[in-house]
């Protein structure tokens, strides 16, 4: 469990992947990728991918849960897909800018 602050950085034990959170909250989770609990960025370890959990993720995409709480930034694509609690998080859609007519 651990207690996600921006800018932390994250690293998964089982693919490549590298996340920055941009908006966190004070409780603990277990924030998982490809299965596999997440590193911090100093923290080494390895860990098999679980192929239910091996969406992937993809650079320079945001990911938020569905409550809108947590949002992590991909700074390094992987093959596993990213989680919260067990539920998968979702590629945030940008939204569409006012046309400057």
């Amino acid at each position: 469990m651990k207690t996600l602050k921006s800018g932390m950085l994250l690293k998964s034990a089982a693919c490549g992947a590298e996340m920055m959170v941009i908006r966190g909250a004070p409780e603990p989770v277990e924030i998982t990728c490809g299965g596999a609990p997440m590193l911090a960025a100093g923290e080494s370890g390895r860990a098999e991918l679980d192929p239910n959990a091996s969406q992937g993720t993809l650079i320079g995409k945001r990911y938020i849960d569905a409550a809108e709480r947590f949002e992590l930034l991909c700074t390094k694509g992987g093959s596993g897909g990213i989680a919260i609690n067990g539920a998968a998080l979702a590629v945030k859609i940008a939204k569409a800018l006012p046309s400057s007519d």
